[in-house]
């Protein structure tokens, strides 16, 4: 159920495995563009044509979607599934007996492939039998699948708009820096790539460089200077966490360090 981006790739993933009998979406030619990639899969926009007689249901829609449909759909006694990262399993288990989350850990762009077998996958189950299920289907899509209750699951989320989102985010200052000077983004790729090699051996915080890990305020006023408005405020802000974290004071008034404000 549903047919965006986590949906698309998890299709992809269990067709070869799974015998995929319906995609469901509230737009019949979304649910046709992803039916269309599987051998006799059906495409619907309506839950009353839901069919009854599937094993698994996998909700894949917007968070604040989820509870609605398992509230219009009667249960069935199937396993019933959605893949949210902050959404607690209670929301299906208040309307399903037997039910669980398949939480791939992982940024879904429709028109990019998803190399599965490097993908952490979390998972909850309502009793022991539903967990074992969910994990059979899980290890279909990856070797890596650990179990994760709805209070883990919600920090793994935070930690991933951290890691992904909020990261990706300062690609597009840098890049849009870059541009108003003619600059091409690339050249920040081998930086970036090397920057995740590395937290394949150090800690996130041993592999911490820059200005404000070394305390050098003056480079960071001259930056500063450079910046304006929201990108400003940006710096900053990240500038004062990582000398925080580097047990640097960035409010010391001492000639080596100036007041980032």
């Amino acid at each position: 159920m549903g047919s965006g981006n986590v949906a698309t790739h998890l299709v992809q993933g269990l067709m070869s495995e799974c015998d995929i009998v319906q995609v469901y979406s509230r737009t019949l030619a979304h649910a046709v563009r992803l039916s269309s990639r599987v051998p006799r899969c059906e495409a619907i926009d309506s839950l009353d044509a839901l069919v009854h007689d599937a094993d698994i249901y996998i909700i894949c829609v917007p968070d604040d979607a989820i509870s609605g449909i398992v509230s219009r759909v009667a249960d069935n006694g199937a396993l019933w599934l959605h893949t949210s990262g902050t959404t607690p399993l209670s929301v299906l288990a208040s309307e399903r007996e037997n039910c669980g989350v398949l939480y791939p850990m992982q940024s879904f762009s429709r028109e990019l492939a998803v190399d599965w077998s490097g993908v952490h996958i979390f998972v909850e189950g309502s009793d022991a039998a539903a967990l074992n299920v969910v994990k059979e289907l899980a290890h279909v899509l990856s070797p890596h699948v650990a179990e994760c209750d709805s209070a883990g699951r919600r920090v793994l989320h935070i930690a991933a708009v951290f890691s992904c989102n909020f990261a990706n985010h300062l690609w597009c200052i840098a890049s849009e820096l870059l541009e108003s000077k003619g600059l091409s983004f690339s050249a920040m790729l081998p930086l970036i790539q090397n920057s995740v090699d590395k937290l394949r051996s150090l800690t996130p915080r041993q592999s911490q460089t820059g200005p404000a890990t070394r305390g050098d305020h003056a480079v960071m006023m001259r930056h500063m200077q450079m910046l304006e408005g929201r990108n400003r405020e940006i710096y900053r802000l990240l500038s004062e966490s990582i000398m925080f974290s580097s047990g640097i004071n960035p409010d010391s008034n001492s000639e080596s360090n100036i007041e980032l404000k």
